[in-house]
């Protein structure tokens, strides 16, 4: 079992910032911490930032490219995404994802709001 634990989420003014976290426990050496998802109402699913198992290579989604920034510590088995000059389009649920490494099965935390208004 592979448990993702999103934190960090909440209500920010235009502008702001914010730091989400996910936590992964449970059989994580089955798994690959990839990144941020997010989903806005009536919309799709969408890939934020990915991060490679080392760290050493990340892409973003071209609307948060120089704003957000995606990091991970594998002591601590956690990815942070840090967010910053939020915007209202950045309004949405934010998902943490992992991938089985055998299978390619995806796993996905709970979610975590995240509210961009003034």
């Amino acid at each position: 079992q592979v448990q993702l634990v999103e934190s960090g989420g909440g209500l920010v003014q235009p502008g702001g910032s914010l730091r989400l976290s996910c936590a992964a426990s449970g059989t994580i050496f089955s798994i690959n911490l990839r990144g941020w998802y997010r989903q806005a109402p009536g919309k799709q699913r969408e890939l934020v930032a990915a991060i490679s198992s080392s760290g050493g290579s990340t892409n973003y989604a071209d609307s948060v490219k120089g704003r957000f920034t995606i990091s991970r510590d594998n002591a601590k088995n956690t990815v942070y995404l840090q967010m910053n000059s939020l915007k209202a389009e950045d309004t949405a649920v934010y998902y943490c994802n992992a991938k089985n490494k055998w299978n390619n099965d995806d796993y996905w935390g709970q979610g975590t709001q995240v509210t961009v208004s003034s």
